[in-house]
């Protein structure tokens, strides 16, 4: 890999992007960061030996830019790169929400830009990264954040119109299985299991349940069937779970978050 990359703003994700580069073979000599404090970029450095550069330094330098900082700081950083971005430059957001026209209209005219929507499980190289082209981005550019975003995860190109329905479902994801194992957990106490046990039980649960749906090639519906005995245990807990609503309630819940992307690409803080 001779191409220089840098990585804006490198927080916990933009960490895990750079470990999983190194691992597929990218040169720590090629990957820069910025970071908002210096004993932050002081410590990227330690420990896995890449460049820590200013946010100016790193738009004259590096051939791709990653951008990790929060959606409501990504206008801010803008205003600090566009004088200093040449038009060649990739530029790679990782903001929910943005939409590649945002940034089209503050970079030289001609910036090739991708929108990427990547989660939390890149600290664990199991992420989901959604990947949609810009205006100006080549099938050489998507290519590119492919093997950028591959070394943490598997990836899926969409249109953007679709991020935001990606954002709600895998973007944030990964909270609704902690949220219900949280719940799940909380019944097991209560059924009179110690917390460490309802725990040890739940998780190699979903971990087995995770890896039937990827490997069986099955229904998910035919996979719970599987399980559903008449008049068994199961049943009756799939009965209840539908008496309380999960299913509107899930359905309502994406709903919401996909709603709150659309916001946030309006601009809309609160």
């Amino acid at each position: 890999m001779s191409q220089k990359v840098a990585v804006l703003g490198t927080g916990k994700i933009g960490e895990a992007l750079l470990s999983g580069m190194i691992r597929a073979g990218w040169a720590p000599d090629d990957l820069l960061v910025t970071a908002r404090r210096p004993e932050r970029a002081e410590e990227l450095r330690t420990r896995h030996g890449v460049t820590p550069v200013t946010n100016i330094e790193a738009a004259k330098t590096a051939d791709t830019l990653i951008l990790t900082v929060k959606p409501q700081d990504m206008g801010t950083l803008l205003d600090e790169l566009a004088p200093h971005v040449p038009a060649d430059r990739l530029v790679i957001s990782g903001a929910a929400g943005i939409p590649t026209s945002f940034f089209e209209e503050r970079l030289a005219a001609g910036t090739p830009v991708v929108r990427v929507m990547t989660n939390t499980p890149a600290l664990v190289d199991e992420a989901m990264s959604v990947i949609s082209a810009g205006s100006h981005a080549t099938e050489q550019h998507l290519a590119h954040a492919e093997e950028i975003f591959g070394g943490v995860g598997k990836t899926l190109r969409v249109p953007e119109s679709q991020q935001d329905a990606c954002t709600a479902l895998s973007g944030s994801g990964p909270a609704y299985f902690f949220y219900l194992v949280e719940a799940m957990t909380d019944a097991g106490i209560l059924l009179g299991l110690p917390r460490d046990k309802a725990h040890d039980l739940i998780v190699q649960s979903a971990i087995g349940a995770a890896v039937m749906l990827r490997d069986s090639g099955e229904h998910p519906v035919k996979l719970r069937e599987n399980v559903t005995s008449p008049a068994g245990t199961t049943i009756n807990a799939i009965r209840e779970l539908e008496n309380h609503g999960v299913r509107a309630a899930l359905i309502a819940a994406l709903e919401a978050a996909r709603d709150r992307s659309r916001e946030l690409a309006s601009g809309k803080k609160d």
